[in-house]
């Protein structure tokens, strides 16, 4: 897999036999460096439940990011319902691709069409959340038109206080 341009990357959803790719990135400490650290086996466990119960498109959904030729496995994209401090219910989105597999545009182009699932679903602003100090993941926010919003302290996980930028895209209006 050499490059992933938009054309060569696919979501389908996330499934049982998907695991392993939680596994390999909420186990790696220098994939998880902005989110808290790695988590436990049993962390992975719950996670993967909520995924697989992720089936109403209303309410969100995850599914696995497919790129290159032979649409191999090469990380993960959601969406999931969050309610804003003033009650609001919006979109946020979140992403991992494989480490060998980063830098390719694979995240950027996994997200756009999570993005676009969702608003197929239901038209509400998508966020993001990268930790401030997240490059990458700050670079495809901006690069999908996202606008920085604000920049908040979030408890992610349960007792890790990080600082993030609070990226938004509102959906196109109905056509």
């Amino acid at each position: 897999m050499s490059g992933a341009p938009d054309g060569d990357v696919r979501l389908r959803p996330y499934g049982p036999d998907d695991r392993w790719i939680q596994e390999r990135f909420l186990k790696d400490p220098e994939s998880t460096a902005h989110l808290g650290g790695p988590e436990t086996d049993e962390q992975i466990a719950r996670r993967h439940e909520r995924y697989l119960a992720m089936t109403d498109p209303a309410k969100g959904g995850m599914f696995v990011i497919e790129a290159g030729p032979d649409w191999q496995p090469a990380g993960s994209v959601g969406y999931w319902e969050q309610t804003e401090a003033d009650g609001t219910v919006v979109w946020e989105t979140g992403w991992y691709v494989l480490p060998e597999l980063r830098g390719r545009g694979i995240a950027g182009a996994g997200t756009r069409l999570a993005i676009d699932a969702a608003w197929a679903a239901v038209r509400r602003p998508m966020h993001a959340y990268p930790n401030i100090d997240n490059g990458p993941s700050n670079t495809i926010c901006r690069k999908l038109g996202m606008r920085l919003q604000a920049t908040n302290e979030y408890e992610y996980p349960k007792g890790h206080w990080m600082t993030c930028n609070d990226w938004v895209i509102d959906p196109p209006e109905a056509d």
